[in-house]
């Protein structure tokens, strides 16, 4: 018996840099679309039965796809629901923020504001705890669902169980904890506020991020009392280019594709700017995406 009878629409050979934000990755060996959480259990199961690596892909967008590409299975979450009762939104981990943003703002609830533009879904931001402008997800998860690949259970996490930090959770310790849902609790608020602050977040980034180029957003995480952007400029890399790969003139902490970029490229920027910033300031910045694919990440 082979992966492919069991595991029905699963597809082979798939380029990844169709589905990251980023526009770069190679190609991985298996590829399935799941529809519901059912599905998704049963492709990691699957993958689990017939000794597969597995990653579980949202809107990949913090996410750095080796050229090679990966060898194993890419679990893509799709078609998923969302749906509002009093002022809790339930959401499973494919939802993307912007449609949560939607929801939110048409029901008159704030809370959410800040996750405007950002191209990610709620299990990847619950995971990286995405945040912006002050803000951040673990100020509004109540719960999460979980199915825990170990002992094959799906269990519910309170905000607590999360240990979210800054750009942290559980979830990144524990990669055997996959998200399945969650449980936003938000505020009533006013339609018109809540509309005009969406606006000015989305000018703040379309004036002060490349948005025009394919990047994984912020590429380092802001050390205490510190921006990486500003640490990078201050040591002259910004505009520094390698192949089709850029350090952005708008914003130094992205990373810029600018066509048929490769990922050895970026990876060659990034422990550029580690090692420049760690001289001259002796900070070691720390990486805020995600490695798929690569042998020494």
């Amino acid at each position: 018996m082979t992966i492919e009878k069991e595991l029905s629409g699963i597809q082979k050979n798939v380029l990844l840099k169709n589905y990251t934000t980023f526009k770069i990755g190679g190609k991985t060996n298996y590829f399935y679309i799941a529809k519901s959480k059912k599905e998704l259990i049963f492709a990691v199961k699957m993958a689990k039965k017939f000794r597969l690596s597995f990653f579980i892909l949202g809107k990949g967008s913090k996410l750095l796809v080796s050229d090679e590409g990966f060898k194993g299975l890419v679990i893509k979450l799709e078609k998923v629901n969302c749906k509002l009762e009093n002022e809790k939104i339930y959401a499973e981990a494919g939802v993307s923020l912007n449609r949560l943003v939607k929801m939110a703002t048409e029901n008159n609830l704030t809370g959410l504001e800040w996750a405007a533009g950002i191209p990610g879904t709620v299990g990847g931001a619950i995971r990286g705890n995405a945040g912006a402008f002050g803000s951040s997800i673990k100020d509004i998860v109540e719960k999460v669902e979980v199915y825990d690949v170990r002992n094959d259970k799906v269990k519910i996490l309170k905000n607590k169980d999360c240990q979210f930090g800054y750009r942290e959770s559980t979830f990144k310790k524990n990669p055997h904890l996959i998200i399945l849902s969650s449980q936003f609790h938000l505020k009533g608020g006013d339609k018109k506020k809540i509309t005009e602050k969406i606006k000015e977040n989305l000018n703040y980034r379309k004036q002060r991020q490349p948005l025009e180029f394919p990047s994984a957003g912020s590429v380092f995480k802001n050390p205490p009392g510190d921006s990486a952007g500003e640490l990078i400029e201050k040591c002259g890399l910004r505009g520094k280019q390698i192949g089709k790969i850029k350090i952005s003139e708008k914003h130094a902490n992205f990373i810029i594709n600018l066509g048929n970029g490769r990922a050895g490229d970026v990876k060659k920027l990034i422990e550029l700017i580690k090692k420049e910033v760690k001289k001259k300031f002796a900070i070691e910045l720390e990486e805020e995406i995600q490695y798929l694919g690569f042998e020494n990440p």
